[in-house]
């Protein structure tokens, strides 16, 4: 698997998932949940951390976190080596429990994107198969097929297993438990909430209303295989921080990929003043040539797939033509600009 490029930064907010070794569970029993609970509470007050959101699953867990001091990383290995520690004594095993390092994903502080990652978070639990939300549900839905109107035993299961499920924010967010002190709600509470109502009541309505309607897919797509959950102008800030050349074994093609090849073939027409389909297969053509060696450098396309947009030139002519468009653009300032 690709290692993660990380993109910790003072304040910022970040959605956290860990799996366990091989999918295997990392939580026993109830004891385990306990601790785990505990040492998140001792997270936030070790490394300043705020807690927005959780949920502990069977194998995993998720976590919506603010950093004010930029430590996500110190903070997340801290809580995970603390717990692996802690789980081995308790069940006389040794060896990795965590698969791979936390996934992180940045998340947009503005607008509904916190909201929206607070919900798929407390939903975590009911989407299984036994209350038809589960991995099958949701492909159907994908392939096209509108989620089946759920019926009042059903939704009546769901909230129940929501409600009920201890090992959330969930509970307290909605109001069903008191909230501890180091769990933040109020920063999420008022992105789903008019001022002058109950913050609570309106978060609860929210959330479960969702339930009602069948969870559809397409409200969490983007959230479940994102590297970055929020607006054009906040993913455009970060992917301009990925190196121009990121060695392999990370995820760097894949923020890239994040600016369209089609917004870079229409800069370069502007410039050239022609369509890209008059000049994408003319031999030698700097505006083609310019073209590609972005595509390369700045979307994470692969020389195959460069050369199709570009009318089904070879792997190396189109190396060629980006080396070509490297070595000019050093000594070329008009270029550059």
């Amino acid at each position: 698997m690709a290692r993660q490029l990380r993109h910790h930064f003072a304040g910022g907010w970040y959605h956290i998932t860990t799996r366990g070794m091989g999918r295997r569970e990392i939580f026993s029993d109830d004891r385990d949940r306990e601790h785990f609970v505990e040492l998140l509470a001792g997270m936030v007050e070790r490394y300043g951390v705020i807690l927005h959101a959780y949920v502990l699953m069977e194998n995993h867990y998720h976590l919506l976190i603010e950093t004010p001091a930029g430590n996500a990383s110190r903070a997340l290995q801290w809580l995970n080596v603390s717990y692996a520690a802690w789980f081995n004594a308790k069940h006389g095993r040794c060896g990795p429990l965590f698969q791979a390092r936390f996934k992180s994903i940045p998340v947009e502080n503005e607008g509904s994107w916190a909201l929206a990652c607070s919900v798929y978070i407390h939903l975590n639990p009911v989407r299984i198969k036994p209350l038809g939300l589960g991995k099958e549900d949701r492909a159907r839905e994908k392939s096209g097929f509108l989620p089946a109107e759920p019926t009042r035993e059903e939704v009546r299961a769901r909230l129940a297993k929501l409600r009920g499920h201890r090992w959330s924010s969930y509970p307290a967010y909605a109001g069903y438990t008191v909230k501890p002190e180091w769990l933040t709600c109020e920063a999420v509470w008022r992105r789903g909430g008019a001022d002058g109502k109950d913050l609570k009541a309106e978060y609860r309505r929210y959330l479960e209303e969702y339930l009602r309607q069948g969870v559809a897919e397409g409200a969490f797509a983007r959230l479940t295989a994102a590297v970055a959950i929020g607006g054009t102008a906040f993913v455009e800030g970060l992917r301009k921080k990925i190196p121009k050349r990121m060695g392999e074994g990370t995820n760097a093609r894949a923020w890239r990929r994040l600016l369209p090849f089609a917004e870079v073939v229409r800069a370069v027409e502007a410039v050239k003043g022609e369509p890209w389909a008059a000049f994408a297969d003319r031999k030698g053509d700097w505006g083609r040539d310019l073209a590609l060696y972005v595509g390369r450098m700045r979307c994470g396309l692969t020389l195959n797939e460069l050369g199709r947009h570009a009318g089904g030139m070879g792997i190396q002519a189109v190396s060629k033509a980006c080396g070509r468009m490297g070595e000019r653009l050093k000594t070329d300032k008009g270029l550059q600009r």
